[in-house]
């Protein structure tokens, strides 16, 4: 039994799917399995019940879920402490969230915070989706992560700071680019390039869509927005991206974009663990975000709540 094994049991348990898993881990689906059957050999026991949409923990399962989650924490905990010791930091903050927010939200924020606060060690935990996120909160990995908002995740608490329209991507030449806005069922014809299921953009836009009656099935599955978007250059089709994003895309690549007027917006903020208080650091660099945030107003489709 390893640490990798508990903590790919852990991660199906909270994913219910083992390819859901391999996706997020960047390995296969038989790998993650082996990880599994390690620990039911070893056991003796049946963790995991294979079902035909996925897996569920069994009640050995289940209790072998809680006690590795709380060890898993434990062992994090302590090994943030004595990397701590071993570089002589004064204070760390480590931040998790998708791998491309950093680049559309926290550029300007971050050099702001490094300039008033240079004696923090600032780091950014990439996670492939708002679970994942909530999950390394949990773990207590992280102090604070930049999420959609929505979820009702035990013991993590959340505050909205925006909301975000949605945007459709395009090739320049696309016949829809001469469009000045969008609905849900002109969608119905593009050539769907889309975030994976699971992530919290996917499961709103297609929550979204289904009550429209539109479906759109993805012709290529991408990890990110920025990935979505070279790939609409290259012509490959279509994306529908947030606010954001499709405004530093509209700036600074070959892309057009186009407003989908009744989709509904997607907020963003802060997730934290409620059983721990922010430390200094993470509410210093809040109140840093804002500052930076007050001034990206102007961006279409942004729209700032109030804190």
């Amino acid at each position: 039994m390893t640490l990798d094994d508990l903590r790919i049991f852990v991660a199906a348990c909270r994913t219910g799917s083992l390819s859901a898993v391999a996706r997020e881990l960047g390995c296969t689906q038989s790998a993650v399995s082996q990880h599994v059957s390690r620990l039911e050999s070893e056991l003796g026991l049946i963790l995991l019940e294979r079902m035909a949409r996925g897996v569920e923990p069994t009640d050995a399962g289940q209790i072998l879920n809680e006690l590795a989650q709380e060890g898993l924490e434990s062992i994090e905990q302590g090994l943030q402490r004595m990397r701590a010791l071993r570089e002589g930091e004064t204070s760390t903050l480590t931040i998790t969230t998708g791998g491309t927010t950093v680049r559309h939200f926290f550029r300007r924020a971050v050099v702001r915070f490094r300039e008033a606060y240079p004696d923090v060690n600032l780091r950014f935990q990439p996670a492939s989706s708002t679970r994942r996120c909530f999950e390394i909160l949990r773990r207590r990995q992280a102090d604070l992560a930049f999420v959609s908002m929505g979820h009702d995740e035990p013991g993590v608490g959340e505050h909205p700071v925006a909301e975000q329209r949605f945007f459709l991507l395009v090739q320049e030449w696309h016949p829809l680019s001469s469009r000045r806005e969008l609905r849900m069922q002109d969608l119905a014809t593009i050539r769907y390039l889309g975030l994976a299921h699971g992530t919290a953009h996917r499961d709103a836009l297609d929550a979204a869509l289904a009550g429209e009656g539109v479906t759109l099935k993805a012709e290529m599955e991408l990890d990110d927005f920025d990935t979505a978007c070279i790939f609409v250059e290259l012509g490959l089709g279509q994306a529908i991206c947030p606010a954001m994003q499709a405004h530093n895309f509209a700036r600074g690549a070959g892309v057009g974009v186009i407003p989908i007027v009744d989709l509904p917006p997607v907020s963003v903020g802060w997730a934290y663990r409620r059983s721990r208080p922010l430390t200094p650091p993470a509410r210093d660099f809040i109140s840093v975000f804002q500052q930076v945030l007050a001034d990206m107003g102007e961006v279409p489709g942004l729209k700032l709540l109030s804190t």
